[in-house]
């Protein structure tokens, strides 16, 4: 059974919290103390040295880790996890999607580090193995803490208020970039999910969404998640519209969704009509004293290795 749910925050550049419902809460309070990483052994294999200076950090699940997940989330845990939180009223700059749910934008179930039922938003993007999708990397793996990683993880691509039009996916791998594991920066992750109890690939099923790297911060960007706030409490879309502008390092665009909206897409070029775009990034974080501000990593190199090892798993 689940551990009570349990506050939890992403620091972002200190100014910052993340927006995963941890233990379906969104904490206000101090950050998680990380977990050391070990150090390594003299006798350490060149293979093992190879891997800890690779960019990239893959988590992998087991055929039978995944067969278990897609057990896991039942009906009635999913509605049991969205009905455990209320972080306040929605708005009122995240608006309700209005009409049909993008096929490609999803809720994203797992157990967090603590053992407590968790939600983030996704997106399905287009990829060489049709079966890759974004989020953000706290919605994976919690940041400077290698060894707390997200469990019973699952993809389902158009959800909306219990309905999985497009079915449940399980997740096979999460790429996150190496920064996030050891430093809590890049928050963008990677995942690689099996083909439906049908056998089509994810993207043959609902399509995908392009992505853009190294491209200049500006435009108009529309970002969607499903945020733990009322009435909706992650059971329907809400987006925000709006020009990013630089700070820090990131991008930040006007925006309160909340909890559960973590790893939602940022599209520009977003045509409401047939909910396609380009990913430029995704939810990452409120800026702890602008609550009405969202904030996402910009793409770049780093983003890029992170997609194209899920892209070929």
């Amino acid at each position: 059974m689940p551990q009570t749910p349990t506050p939890a925050i992403r620091p972002l550049r200190r100014r910052a919290t993340g927006l995963a419902v941890a233990g379906t809460v969104l904490a206000l309070a101090a950050p998680l103390t990380a977990t050391a990483a070990p150090q390594l052994a003299a006798g350490t294999t060149g293979q093992a040295r190879a891997a800890a200076a690779d960019p990239v950090s893959v988590l992998s699940y087991t055929a039978k880790e995944r067969k278990d997940a897609l057990a896991y989330w039942t009906p009635a845990r999913i509605k049991a996890v969205g009905r455990s939180v209320d972080l306040g009223p929605t708005g009122p700059k995240a608006k309700p999607w209005r009409g049909t749910p993008p096929k490609t934008v999803g809720r994203l179930f797992f157990v967090n580090a603590n053992g407590a039922d968790t939600w983030c938003t996704a997106t399905a993007v287009k990829s060489a193995n049709r079966s890759a999708v974004m989020t953000a990397a706290h919605c994976v793996r919690r940041g400077s803490s290698p060894f707390n990683t997200n469990t019973a993880m699952v993809f389902v691509p158009g959800y909306h208020k219990g309905e999985k039009p497009y079915g449940t996916f399980a997740v096979r791998t999460a790429a996150t970039p190496r920064t996030w594991e050891k430093k809590s920066t890049n928050d963008m992750a990677a995942l690689t999910v099996d083909p439906d109890k049908g056998g089509r690939e994810l993207t043959d099923a609902v399509g995908g969404q392009a992505v853009a790297f190294d491209r200049p911060v500006g435009g108009t960007v529309s970002a969607l998640g499903y945020s733990a706030t009322r009435p909706q409490l992650g059971e329907s879309l809400l987006h925000c519209v709006g020009k990013p502008r630089k700070t820090h390092g990131l991008q930040a665009i006007p925006c309160d969704m909340s909890g559960g909206s973590s790893g939602g897409p940022w599209l520009t070029d977003f045509d409401a009509t047939t909910g396609k775009g380009v990913l430029v990034s995704v939810n990452s974080a409120l800026d702890a004293l602008t609550p009405t501000e969202m904030r996402g990593e910009v793409f770049g190199a780093t983003a890029k290795k992170v997609y194209e090892r899920a892209q070929r798993r």
